[in-house]
């Protein structure tokens, strides 16, 4: 499956409706690294572990840079960094499959030069829990 087609939504805390970031690039990997936690025994013939909590990292999106209107995705991800809101996002594959997470925002626009398009990334700092959904099964 190509990545093309994948969106980032997202929405206020608490809202219906969804709004799709637009001028997305790129995308960061999603999951959670879980901590290794070493559990060995006196009895222990060999270190023996468990996975304790995870870490999802800073997720970084890349867009290219737009800035016409209060709605363009750079103006409002900079608003909610300065305001220090969070926001909820979603981010849907293609198939059907999304990841919904609440974060905090950090951008930075990038620099340029010649015949270059300018970028901004995204960071977001996870506040909570990732849901996967599936896609729905498809009817036969």
């Amino acid at each position: 499956m190509l990545a093309n087609g994948t969106t980032l939504s997202y929405r206020t805390l608490g809202a219906e409706d969804w709004t799709i970031a637009t001028k997305l690039e790129e995308i960061p990997d999603i999951g959670s690294e879980d901590e290794k936690v070493q559990m060995t025994h006196l009895a222990s013939k060999n270190h023996e572990y468990e996975y304790g909590i995870g870490d999802y990292g800073e997720l970084e999106y890349k867009f290219i840079y737009e800035n016409k209107s209060s709605t363009s995705p750079y103006r409002v991800f900079r608003q909610a960094q300065a305001d220090k809101e969070i926001l909820e996002f979603k981010q849907e594959y293609p198939d059907g499959l999304s990841f919904t997470f609440p974060a905090m925002c950090n951008v930075k626009l990038g620099g340029g030069g010649v015949n270059g398009g300018i970028k901004f990334t995204l960071k977001l700092a996870i506040q909570g829990e990732m849901v996967p959904a599936d896609p729905a099964a498809a009817t036969e």
